[in-house]
């Protein structure tokens, strides 16, 4: 039962964690050029897959900054979720096999 309480302790941390997360969204976030050869051009692209359809989004250069910081955001949403899922799934064997 250690397991379990050290599981229950670091599951309740992982769902602090999540509530106190800002804005987030997923994707990648490139720089591309009307004029590759000449890097002339530049624009900001963000792509991502949201409900199994791909999905282009154009940021403008004021707006970068605040969408890598959503994107970090997302990933470590993702870890966190990943994270629970594998304590919650531990944690319900060891309830079973108890």
């Amino acid at each position: 039962m250690d397991k379990l309480k050290k599981n229950e302790r670091r599951i309740s941390k992982i769902k602090q964690e999540i509530s106190a997360l800002k804005r987030f969204r997923s994707g990648s976030l490139t720089k591309q050029y009307k004029k590759p050869k000449d890097k002339a051009g530049a624009y900001y692209q963000l792509s991502y897959t949201y409900k199994m359809k791909s999905k282009t989004e154009y940021i403008k250069e004021k707006g970068v900054e605040e969408t890598r910081k959503q994107i970090k955001e997302y990933k470590k949403f993702k870890g966190l979720t990943e994270e629970l899922i594998d304590l919650e799934m531990e944690s319900c064997m060891i309830i079973v096999k108890t």
